[in-house]
């Protein structure tokens, strides 16, 4: 949805107003350093899929992995990943190319971001970001030639930028933490440190059966299901009801230990694909009858973007992902009675997603990280922000997804790439990954060489 449409209120735009003007003050106490880029460079991988992966009533084959390269004035060389997803980004773009061609143009769109960076000195990333982002989304309307290019597609091209951005502003500023990084004013919002964060395990459309006992044996106790089933919106319910009966008639038996009644969760993401309240009502009664709805733990972003009813009555936690694009929209959400914030810092950028955690924190609204079927370094950026939010309800614990590992084809080659990939905090066990001081001394990793994707440009 265009911002300009969630902008309706004068209290809304007093709250951005001065959200805006602390940030800004705070910025500028943190960091009074200029950062001019003055070279740049990118290039990328295509990593084919398992199985074609459905969701959003689509289905993607490959994830191409886009490398951001800057170089400051002062020297420092620094690169970003991102792994880019065009059907998240604009699910009505994706199906009008080929998946080639969409990705090829979210490429673009990264090299014309970097272009606008070099012609953009910054103080901080969050600052970089406020400033191109205009920008990036006008050329991002002019490649796609979609005049209501969804602002995801834009975040999506930026993940590269941003990560690298971030980068060269901690070795320009000599921060060596994902701690001491972040900038003052969202210091608060992210000033936890879990000891443990649960894995969603996500199940698309056609996973089987004996897939999720395996995940349950394995000490799994989180399930992601995606729903919004391709077709008609009946269709779709029809799909997502049945499916829902064969997973719960699957795990309802199964039992784990990191919960305090010994029963799996289940939490759901149908990317906003239903329209209506009432359609989701249905599936929710569905859930009640099956005796699965008070297992659910959350619901992602049901609804369509374009939905304003409230859901503060369905009597579960709902989510807020595609459709909290900025603060201005978050709050809308938030208005309407959303109660959980969807965080996706490899989707969306790390810096539009630190400025929302702190707004969810400002209002006690618990956030959790969902994944993009991102690359093994791109996991550690993730677990980064989640391992440094306040723990999610319930579980008492960070919460977030990664699925990376159960649809690359290259996925234990792609480990390799990791500079802390024989790490204990790298590893999955029993559901959870456990974050000891190692963790946090080398956040995750995210700050040292990656000689693979460094490989990937030219010596100069």
């Amino acid at each position: 949805m265009d911002r300009r449409e969630f902008v309706k209120s004068a209290g809304i735009m007093a709250a951005i107003s001065s959200i805006d003007l602390t940030d800004m003050a705070n910025a500028s106490q943190h960091s009074s350093k200029m950062i001019a880029v003055v070279k740049t460079q990118s290039n990328f991988e295509r990593e084919k899929l398992l199985r074609p992966f459905g969701f959003k009533g689509g289905y993607l084959t490959e994830l191409w992995q886009a490398v951001s390269q800057m170089e400051s004035a002062s020297g420092n060389k620094k690169i970003g990943l991102a792994t880019q997803s065009v059907l998240y980004g604009d699910a009505e773009l994706f199906p009008l190319h080929s998946e080639a061609n969409g990705n090829a143009m979210m490429y673009v769109l990264v090299n014309r971001a970097l272009d606008i960076v070099r012609a953009n000195p910054f103080t901080t990333p969050v600052e970089l970001f406020d400033k191109i982002l205009p920008l990036v989304l006008a050329e991002g309307k002019k490649v796609t030639g979609k005049a209501d290019l969804n602002i995801n597609f834009v975040y999506n091209a930026l993940v590269s930028v941003d990560n690298a951005a971030w980068l060269i502003y901690a070795a320009e500023n000599g921060y060596n933490t994902f701690d001491e990084m972040i900038p003052g004013p969202y210091k608060k919002a992210l000033s936890h440190r879990n000891e443990k964060i649960a894995i969603m395990y996500q199940i698309p459309y056609g996973m089987p059966m004996q897939d999720l006992k395996d995940a349950a044996q394995q000490g799994y106790f989180v399930f992601k299901i995606k729903t919004g089933y391709p077709g008609s919106q009946e269709e779709m319910l029809k799909g997502d009801m049945e499916r829902l009966t064969l997973i719960h008639n699957t795990l309802k038996d199964l039992r784990t230990d990191h919960t305090a009644d010994g029963r799996l969760i289940y939490t759901m993401d149908a990317n906003a694909r239903y329209e209506k309240k009432e359609t989701l009502q249905r599936y929710l009664d569905h859930a009640k009858n099956i005796g699965a709805f008070d297992r659910i733990l959350l619901y992602e972003e049901p609804l369509s973007e374009t939905n304003e009813e409230n859901v503060a009555d369905l009597g579960i936690r709902i989510g807020a992902d595609e459709s909290a694009h900025d603060e201005a929209s978050t709050l809308k959400r938030f208005e309407l009675g959303y109660s959980v914030l969807v965080l996706k810092g490899i989707a969306k950028t790390l810096s539009m997603s630190v400025k929302l955690a702190k707004l969810a924190s400002e209002r006690n609204v618990p956030c959790m990280c969902a994944d993009l079927t991102v690359n093994p370094i791109l996991v550690d950026w993730h677990k980064n922000l989640a391992a440094h939010l306040a723990p999610f309800p319930v579980i008492n614990m960070g919460l977030m997804e990664t699925n990376g590992d159960m649809n690359y084809t290259n996925w234990d080659e792609m480990v390799k790439y990791h500079p802390g990939s024989g790490a204990s905090w790298f590893k999955r066990k029993d559901g959870v990954f456990t974050l000891d001081k190692d963790f946090y001394d080398r956040s995750g990793g995210i700050f040292e060489p990656l000689p693979h994707y460094q490989n990937l440009f030219k010596i100069d």
